[in-house]
């Protein structure tokens, strides 16, 4: 079997699933992934293997309508992801069907001339008679090349995507090595591990107002790395927040996203943060550099 290597861009609302899903088809965490809608906020390759074929899945932000210049370059990032792939994948929580933001996608993607597919995520939390009823109304709106049906959360589907993928990547030699899952440099994934964690513990609490930026990435001589990072709020409230009482939250988003880089990066390692009030920080040009993401006037 000759080689086979692609690019496949995966959009959709956002809370569709798309990082879990790359995740999956990867095998491993290549993406971070909260319940929180809007987590991704950069262009991501994950790269996943299926025998002779290396399918690249463009993870991208969910696409929603952009208000400030930081959702402006988060919906860029999802579209120009999908510029020159070799099959867009719209993935679509199939508990809550075709909202107003999918049919606007679904009106966007039919005027594309990429080929197309739909993968109904979470199935396994909706009736069979939903499930097909979503599909009909999908064919008749998108005339997709194939409706899949997965729940990235349980792995349900996931393996006959990946094979259904594959055989739709053209031919050609790979882009990446064997044994590389992404293309995130590890003092990017050292930010989006950080950025996780504030999802994941503070919830609610802490708004959209935050980022992670790794200052220093210090690789030492004992075979372990030292990273410094910032955590950048808006308001010194939201630094209270973050920070807890006596440190105590900032000692454990600490604590567990150096346990979670640990896994990632197969060493031990030395993790500084502190918390920073920068009222303006979505306008720095050099941190919007920093998370991946363009410029957008």
């Amino acid at each position: 079997m000759s080689e086979r290597c692609g690019f496949v861009a995966v959009v959709g609302a956002p809370n569709a699933g798309k990082s879990t899903l790359v995740n999956a088809l990867v095998g491993q965490k290549v993406a971070i992934v909260s319940p929180k809608a809007q987590t991704t906020r950069t262009r991501l390759i994950g790269v996943a293997i299926d025998g002779e074929r290396q399918i690249l899945l463009v993870d991208t932000p969910g696409i929603f309508a952009p208000k400030r210049r930081l959702d402006r370059a988060m919906v860029a990032a999802a579209w120009s992801g999908a510029q020159d792939a070799d099959l867009i994948a719209l993935v679509i929580d199939a508990k809550t069907g075709v909202t107003h933001r999918i049919a606007e996608l679904l009106d966007t993607l039919a005027a594309r001339r990429e080929a197309k597919i739909v993968i109904l995520n979470k199935v396994d939390i909706c009736s069979k008679e939903s499930l097909l009823e979503l599909a009909v109304k999908l064919n008749e709106k998108l005339s997709p090349e194939a409706i899949f049906m997965v729940s990235a959360a349980t792995g349900d589907g996931v393996s006959d995507l990946l094979h259904a993928l594959g055989d739709r990547m053209p031919e050609g030699p790979w882009h990446f090595p064997a044994e590389q899952v992404s293309d995130a440099t590890d003092r990017m994934l050292a930010a989006e591990v950080t950025r996780e964690q504030l999802f994941l513990q503070l919830h609610a609490e802490l708004p959209y107002d935050s980022a992670v930026e790794t200052e220093k990435y210090e690789e030492r001589k004992d075979g372990s790395v030292a990273i410094h990072q910032q955590i950048l709020v808006a308001r010194d409230s939201q630094k209270a927040i973050v920070l807890g009482k006596r440190g105590t939250r900032l000692k454990e988003i600490g604590s567990r996203s150096r346990e979670e880089l640990e896994k990632l990066l197969e060493r031990k390692v030395h993790l500084f943060l502190h918390v920073k009030v920068a009222e303006k920080w979505g306008e720095d040009r050099g941190l919007y550099r920093e998370i991946g993401l363009d410029w957008v006037d």
